[in-house]
């Protein structure tokens, strides 16, 4: 990506001393999770925002309609269908919004990256290839894309950093299988994952952010 990810921002009440950045999935936009922000109780005001846009692309699964995406697929399916290297320059232009952070004072273990379907398969990419400690990685009704290409070999900079892992077993969309084997492979490689799954589609209940919420609060202590 030639430009910075254009995105919304949630300022904190008082003088940020951490971030989330929280990435949306194919089709939306940085608005679509901003109003939840009221409802994590994070028990603290010094905690910022930021929900970056996708960029507009075309997508194959979607007969080649243009809509803010993170990559092109032309299957739902974490093995096969995946432009990696639409993974690759998403995953930059979140670092480089991690480096933003850095130059306002707020160190990158003090930062959460998580996302929601692809917004997630971009935090895991970000959270596994990183070469900072980062504070958590949250990935919401997702799956880790492609592990065979990248996740065999992760920046061990993160292999502490706690992942939190959240799935609606009625989700037709991202197959309940494909985010449990996502979750065995990130624990054959050594992570310390959280799962969660609730009775809900590809959506976001009220319980699940009851636990993002005291997760978040955990993770950034």
């Amino acid at each position: 990506m030639s430009e910075p990810l254009r995105h919304v921002t949630v300022e904190s009440r008082l003088p940020a001393k951490a971030c989330i950045i929280w990435l949306h999935g194919l089709g939306a936009d940085g608005h679509d999770f901003a109003p939840i922000v009221p409802q994590l109780t994070l028990g603290r005001e010094d905690v910022r925002f930021i929900f970056p846009h996708a960029p507009l692309r075309p997508i194959t699964l979607n007969l080649g309609m243009m809509m803010p995406a993170w990559f092109d697929m032309s299957d739902v399916s974490r093995h096969r269908g995946i432009d990696m290297e639409g993974v690759e320059q998403s995953a930059l232009a979140v670092q480089y919004l991690i480096e933003q952070q850095n130059a306002q004072g707020i160190a990158s273990d003090k930062i959460v990256v998580m996302g929601f379907s692809q917004g997630g398969g971009i935090a895991l990419y970000v959270g596994l290839s990183y070469a900072q400690k980062l504070a958590g990685i949250g990935a919401l009704s997702t799956f880790l894309p492609h592990p065979e290409s990248y996740a065999l070999q992760p920046h061990t900079a993160n292999q502490e950093t706690p992942i939190l892992f959240c799935h609606g077993t009625g989700d037709l969309v991202i197959s309940l299988k494909d985010a449990k084997a996502s979750v065995a492979d990130l624990t054959r490689l050594g992570y310390q994952v959280e799962w969660h799954e609730y009775p809900m589609a590809h959506s976001v209940c009220g319980e699940e952010l009851q636990d993002i919420s005291r997760w978040l609060r955990t993770v950034l202590a």
